[in-house]
């Protein structure tokens, strides 16, 4: 029976995609259960979530990205810099132009005019913010075949338990608004989960555009930094100091990321 290390780097992240996506639907679970839930809670979750996804950008993506592009003769902040700017703008103009629901203080909708419901519109917010973490892992396991001293596979699955861990709260984030609006709670589970289907399919690509394009590995990697940072900073620390619990969050953003710093540094 094959190990995990045994696995093609394709499948490995297509199986990581699919545990990032599975904390997700697990969040989503609870929507059974209860129909709110603590709001301190849901604001520690994200201050965690966002210590998790500064730490990984940097020790994950950034770091190795810096040290992949001068092993191969090339200045380290030159990838790391543009691919890390690309990522954010990329984002931002997703923002701006792709129609989605902003949880805050009640909802406003972003992006270009529509008439699509409420419901598509809070699941494709969190769709559209899934994908730069999906990529992000994908391109992980697709560095390990490369060689890299700085790209382990013990990294890359850190990685992938981190994106995992702070994946949870985007399941009740979804799931339980609606369920708040007499949506059925089945539907509420499905939208819950739904939203990081993406995940995975992003996680193949990024690998794959890893075996097209090797030279592109720090951009890839700096890119998904870029993408991942643009979500804390514009979501999830906005949305964690929305009530009065902002010390709260703050704190367990620092616990964040000292756990995925841990994760990261001690497997990598």
């Amino acid at each position: 029976m094959q190990t995990f290390s045994e696995f093609h780097p394709l499948l490995q992240a297509l199986l990581a995609g699919t545990f990032t996506w599975a904390v997700t639907a697990v969040g989503a679970v609870l929507v059974f259960f209860t129909r709110e839930f603590n709001r301190k809670v849901l604001d520690g979750m994200q201050g965690f979530a966002s210590g998790v996804m500064i730490a990984a950008s940097y020790w994950s993506l950034l770091s190795p990205a810096v040290e992949m592009a001068e092993a191969d003769g090339t200045r380290g902040w030159i990838p790391a810099s543009i691919g890390f700017l690309a990522g954010g703008v990329f984002l931002f103009v997703c923002d701006k132009l792709l129609p989605h629901l902003r949880q805050g203080i009640g909802f406003r909708t972003e992006g270009i005019s529509t008439n699509w419901n409420r419901t598509v519109l809070l699941v494709l917010a969190i769709t559209l913010h899934n994908i730069p973490e999906g990529m992000a892992v994908g391109v992980a396991f697709g560095a390990v075949t490369e060689g890299y001293p700085s790209a382990t596979l013990p990294a890359a699955m850190a990685l992938a338990f981190g994106i995992g861990l702070q994946n949870f709260p985007e399941g009740l984030a979804i799931s339980l608004p609606l369920r708040r609006e007499g949506v059925p709670v089945a539907k509420c589970f499905w939208y819950g989960q739904a939203s990081a289907l993406v995940e995975p399919a992003a996680a193949v690509l990024g690998a794959a555009a890893v075996f097209l394009a090797r030279p592109l590995l720090p951009y890839a990697m700096s890119f998904a930094a870029g993408a991942m940072i643009y979500v804390v900073v514009d979501e999830l620390i906005p949305d964690s100091h929305r009530s009065e619990n902002h010390d709260f969050a703050t704190l367990s953003t620092l616990a964040g990321f000292a756990v995925m710093m841990l994760l990261d540094v001690a497997f990598g």
